[in-house]
């Protein structure tokens, strides 16, 4: 499985190849810290396999925002911020859970920010740690106090997304950009039905590496075909903020990946009669 990290304009910044049954949330976090680019990531789209609450957690401390389309949106429960008050927010009843357990946080922070900055150094990824609590140690307190601390942000994420059109608008546009070029993908990488073939790790990074490389050439010539149409006074006088907004240069239809057959009605096969 390959999991790309694209910004927004559709330039992918990451790739790595993962395991099938690999956590998508220690991949998105693995991502945004080994991105090698000069951007600085604030935020990080996902669906719902790529987050988890420890995921909150993490992605709080390590400095970005965890943004998730959540597909089971009316499953989803918000933490009350305080025990003993079961009375309080008499209108969102049907929706609020447990407290937040503010003092695990409190006791484990300094645990939590090694573990943080393990990670942040290289000296640990992010999927064997949380491999490693996961299997054999899920109630350990400190990643317990991760889970704490992902619920309060969670919580603060929900509240905001069901308040805020601009923002669910935000992440469904995010993830677009994501599936276009997924899309793409499967254009360019078409043959066995776009699946690495091989069970050798370096041959599949070749692959994964090749179809990066010509990923990213197709959005760096189509993004200057772009600009060379709208530079034209008849476009951009067409063109409006809506219109500009839609582009995108994930284009294949200009594209003929199969190669050109030249045919020569004029000749014959040089076969016996």
């Amino acid at each position: 499985m390959v999991y790309w990290h694209v910004e927004r304009k559709s330039v992918c910044i990451y790739s790595q190849l993962k395991r099938c049954s690999s956590s998508e949330a220690a991949a998105m976090i693995e991502g945004v810290l080994r991105h090698c680019t000069d951007m600085q990531v604030d935020r990080q789209y996902v669906d719902s396999h790529g987050q988890t609450e420890v995921a909150f957690g993490f992605c709080r401390m390590l400095g970005f925002e965890l943004m998730p389309r959540l597909k089971g949106i009316h499953r989803q429960k918000l933490y009350r911020p305080d025990a003993g008050q079961p009375d309080a927010f008499p209108n969102l009843q049907a929706v609020l859970t447990k407290p937040i357990n503010w003092e695990l946080i409190e006791q484990q922070l300094d645990a939590m920010v090694k573990h943080v900055i393990a990670i942040k150094a290289g000296m640990t990824d992010a999927e064997s740690l949380l491999r490693r609590f996961t299997r054999v140690n899920i109630q350990h307190p400190t990643y317990k106090a991760f889970a704490e601390l992902g619920r309060a942000i969670k919580t603060i994420f929900l509240c905001r997304y069901l308040s805020s059109e601009a923002l669910r608008r935000e992440i469904h546009d995010g993830l677009n950009v994501v599936e276009s070029w997924n899309n793409t993908n499967g254009f360019i990488f078409f043959g066995r039905g776009g699946e690495l073939a091989t069970n050798r790790r370096e041959n599949q990074e070749v692959g994964l590496l090749s179809l990066h490389l010509l990923q990213a050439s197709l959005v760096y010539i189509n993004t200057l075909m772009i600009q060379q149409v709208l530079a034209e006074p008849a476009w951009s006088d067409r063109m409006t903020a809506r219109d500009l907004a839609a582009l995108s240069p994930l284009l294949t239809q200009h594209i003929n990946p199969y190669g050109r057959f030249e045919l020569n009605l004029e000749t014959r096969l040089p076969l016996a009669a």
